[in-house]
């Protein structure tokens, strides 16, 4: 039994990993990359199933606009561990994902991915067709899911990243503890 919960900081080297796994290098060549690089995951939708303090799934939402001062999420990416797969794991983190997004007032969701599993979550194409994203993508991949009726109704443009940036690290500050460090050692 896994239990899905809000990732936290101790969770990020084994999601990383678990992505490495499923998607390879090939992840940071994906336009939805170029939506989520250099942003944060919208606040409380960022969740890991794990088992014996084991990351097996993750998954979560960011924010972008589906065209202009239209706000929406975008999920993704979704990966199960190998080990994990075919057992409910990614069906029960889509839910739960849907759930919060909802909760929190959420009003639609945007992904790239196959129509065959995730139209089984309310994804469709059908409000997607004037929507585009920033780079090579499959057009049938791109689906939605209105969490509030109507929400993308007229939705038209180019999707684009609106989530708060992650902070940079403070380069002088890096550089003034490792001289530091190294005046604590040679003394």
């Amino acid at each position: 039994m896994t239990t899905i919960r809000r990732e936290c900081t101790k969770d990020i080297g084994m999601r990383e990993a678990l992505l490495d796994r499923a998607f390879g290098n090939a992840r940071y060549l994906k336009a939805a990359e170029r939506l989520r690089e250099g942003r944060v995951p919208a606040e409380g939708l960022s969740f890991v199933a794990a088992k014996d303090h084991r990351v097996v799934g993750t998954i979560r939402l960011w924010h972008v606009s589906a065209g202009p001062a239209r706000p929406a999420l975008l999920l993704g990416p979704l990966a199960v561990d190998d080990a994990w797969r075919g057992l409910g794991t990614g069906a029960a983190m889509m839910r739960h994902a849907a759930e919060a997004a909802l909760r929190l007032g959420h009003k639609a969701v945007l992904l790239v991915g196959d129509q065959d599993y995730y139209g089984r979550f309310g994804f469709s194409a059908e409000k997607t067709g004037t929507l585009w994203m920033p780079g090579p993508y499959e057009r049938h991949r791109l689906l939605a899911r209105e969490l509030a009726p109507g929400a993308l109704d007229g939705a038209r443009g180019l999707i684009a990243a609106t989530g708060e940036f992650a902070p940079k690290p403070d380069l002088a500050a890096l550089v003034a503890h490792v001289t530091l460090t190294e005046t604590a050692r040679a003394a």
